[in-house]
C-alpha cells in the first residue's frame, strides 16, 4: 500500500545510477504499474501515441550488452572504461523500460489537424516525457531507484530486429531501474524566484 503524498513522491524522485538485480516487487506488479501510466497518461486529441517495452531478466541484460558493444565501437578506446562501467551499472539493474511514440499515429494526427500539423511530433515528444515522468516516480514510490537514458538513435535497429518492435514505434527513451546500492548524487537547485514568474 502506497502511503507517500504527492508532493514526497516527485521531490523524491532522482537518478540512481548505482542499482541492483534484487527483486523489489513482483513481476507483474511492474508491469501493473506500466499498464496503468500508459492508460491514463495525457496525449494530444487522446491520441495515445505512447508505447511501452518491459525488458527483464535476459533481456534486460541483452540490452546493455548490445548497448555497450555498439558504442565500443565509436568510443575511443582510451576513452571507453567511464562508458563502459556506466553501462554496466544499467545493466546490474533488474529491467529497463524503452519508451516509444508510435510515429503512424502521429502521422495520422498530421493529416487530420492540418493547422496543428507542425506541432504533433512536438506534443508527441511531451506525451512521451510525462508517461517517463510518471513511470520513474511509480516505480521510486514501489522502492526501485531509476534513471533516464538516451541512446536512440545508436541502438534503435538492433532493438527492433532482437525484439521484433513494429517498425514505426521511434524509441524516445530507456529507463534501468533496479534495487539502489547507493544514495543518488546530491542536486543543486537555480533560485526559484529566476525560474517562476508570478503575473497578477
Amino acid at each position: 500500500m502506497i502511503t507517500k503524498d504527492f508532493y514526497s513522491a516527485i521531490m523524491e524522485r532522482r537518478s540512481y545510477y548505482s542499482i541492483s538485480n534484487e527483486p523489489v516487487i513482483s513481476d507483474e506488479k511492474i508491469q501493473e504499474i506500466i499498464n496503468m501510466a500508459v492508460l491514463h497518461n495525457p496525449s494530444p486529441m487522446n491520441s495515445q501515441s505512447s508505447r511501452v517495452v518491459l525488458l527483464l531478466g535476459k533481456a534486460h541484460f541483452t540490452l546493455w550488452n548490445m548497448t555497450k558493444e555498439t558504442l565500443r565501437k565509436i568510443v575511443p578506446a582510451e576513452n571507453f572504461e567511464p562508458t563502459e562501467t556506466k553501462l554496466n551499472n544499467f545493466r546490474n539493474g533488474y529491467g529497463t523500460v524503452l519508451f516509444f511514440e508510435d510515429q503512424d499515429v502521429v502521422k495520422s494526427l498530421e493529416e487530420r489537424f492540418e493547422l496543428y500539423k507542425d506541432n504533433f511530433p512536438t506534443w508527441s515528444q511531451q506525451t512521451s516525457g510525462m508517461l517517463q515522468n510518471t513511470l520513474w516516480t511509480a516505480l521510486e514510490l514501489e522502492g526501485f531507484g531509476a534513471s533516464l537514458q538516451h541512446y536512440n538513435p545508436l541502438i534503435d535497429d538492433e532493438v527492433k530486429e532482437l525484439w521484433n518492435i513494429p517498425s514505426n514505434w521511434k524509441l524516445i527513451a530507456q529507463m534501468p531501474f533496479g534495487k539502489p546500492t547507493a544514495a543518488p548524487n546530491e542536486k543543486e537547485f537555480q533560485p526559484i524566484e529566476e525560474r517562476v514568474l508570478v503575473i497578477k
